[in-house]
C-alpha cells in the first residue's frame, strides 16, 4: 500500500465516522465501517512508514559525476576532425 492509498482509507474512514450522521441504516452500521477504515489506514501508513520510507529516501539522493573540466580550443577542433572522418 502506498502512502496515498493510506490516506485516502483514513479521509473516507473519517468522513464515514464523523460527517455522515445516520438516522436508520439497516444491516451496515457506516461508524463502525469509518472505523475500521481508519484503522486499516493508520496500519497502512505505519507500514509504508516503517517498510518504504527508507528506500524512498535512499532514492532521491543522487550522485552527479564529478563535472568534467573545460576543453580547450585544440582538443575540440581535433574531435570535431575525428568525428568528421568517421561518418563516411
Amino acid at each position: 500500500m502506498k502512502i496515498g492509498a493510506a490516506l485516502v482509507l483514513l479521509a473516507v474512514g473519517a468522513i464515514l465516522r464523523f460527517a455522515i450522521a445516520t438516522t436508520a441504516t439497516h444491516g451496515v452500521d457506516l461508524r463502525v465501517v469509518g472505523d475500521i477504515l481508519m484503522i486499516v489506514g493508520v496500519i497502512g501508513l505505519i507500514i509504508w512508514l516503517i517498510v518504504w520510507a527508507p528506500w524512498a529516501a535512499r532514492s532521491r539522493r543522487s550522485s552527479y559525476p564529478p563535472p568534467r573540466p573545460p576543453i580547450d580550443e585544440e582538443e575540440r577542433m581535433a574531435y570535431r576532425a575525428e568525428d568528421r572522418y568517421d561518418r563516411y
